[in-house]
């Protein structure tokens, strides 16, 4: 009877096993630079990925500070010198995510190596730290388009990893991640009915401070903001030139940018280079 089963089972498998997918390739850090983790009951993986794109530093215009202040972290950071975790927050379409992906871009011939982490991947957050902790290399563990709701305890595990564990993060991981939120957290006018006036200083409330704490644990704060007109069309020229050529920047495209940041009611880099990819686009189609 067992014999039986035995055989039956075997039979099965081998019927299901070609709607199977295939096992997960193993990341391999000297040649991987990037990789996602996913979390899963029983813990979580890495899976490795190509670089999305060939984006510059260069290519990211209307936020010089911003680059070098992220630039110096990163590389003090990779060559074992004190380094904060950094907090890119601002106005959407600005250059947050750009600006994380063009980091890695420069840096991975230096030894940079990257994670991202959803934001609902966030309870494995401890694990995948200590995953990282004994690996030869230097990580900056990423987190794109992060807040949170109020009932949404996931922020609890990167306050924990952030600086509330006895251990802390290792000294071969940061931490960086962005967000539309300065405080990541929703704030309400009931927040503030908890705090008073001590002397002539303001003492926040209880809900405050905990919304407060959070971003307060990034040690880099990196503000992006919209666009003036000049840097909009400085940007739209440089990516009208980068996917057609010089020739298809002139008074017309100049005009039709104008517009179409109009219409979509704000400036950016990505409304600079959606503008672009519509402009360049259109004319290739027609022969032009």
């Amino acid at each position: 009877m067992d014999t039986e089963l035995t055989r039956r089972l075997i039979n099965l498998l081998d019927h299901v096993e070609h709607w199977l997918p295939p096992p997960p390739q193993e990341v391999d850090w000297t040649r991987d630079v990037a990789a996602l983790w996913q979390r899963h009951s029983l813990g979580g993986r890495l899976l490795p990925v190509p670089p999305r794109d060939a984006l510059s530093l260069d290519d990211l215009l209307g936020i010089e500070r911003q680059k070098l202040a992220l630039v110096d972290n990163t590389r003090a950071f990779l060559r074992g010198l004190p380094a904060n975790h950094a907090l890119l927050w601002g106005s959407r379409g600005s250059g947050k995510s750009s600006l994380i992906r063009a980091l890695l871009n420069s840096l991975a011939a230096d030894g940079l190596r990257l994670v991202q982490v959803d934001r609902h991947d966030l309870a494995g957050l401890p694990m995948l730290v200590e995953q990282l902790r004994h690996q030869p290399h230097r990580f900056v563990v990423y987190c794109d388009d992060l807040s949170f709701e109020g009932h949404d305890d996931a922020y609890k595990a990167l306050k924990s990893v952030l600086d509330g564990a006895l251990t802390g993060p290792p000294p071969n991981v940061l931490l960086y991640a962005t967000s539309n939120r300065r405080h990541l957290l929703p704030e309400s006018m009931s927040d503030n009915e908890g705090s008073r006036l001590v002397g002539d200083e303001l003492h926040h409330g209880d809900a405050v401070e905990e919304k407060i704490s959070l971003s307060d644990r990034f040690g880099l704060w990196l503000g992006f903001h919209p666009f003036n007109q000049d840097i909009y069309l400085e940007a739209c020229c440089h990516w009208v030139t980068q996917l057609g050529s010089r020739e298809d920047w002139n008074a017309e495209a100049r005009a039709e940018a104008i517009r179409f940041a109009t219409l979509r009611g704000g400036r950016s880099g990505r409304g600079a280079w959606q503008f672009a990819t519509q402009w360049v686009g259109r004319r290739r189609l027609h022969g032009q």
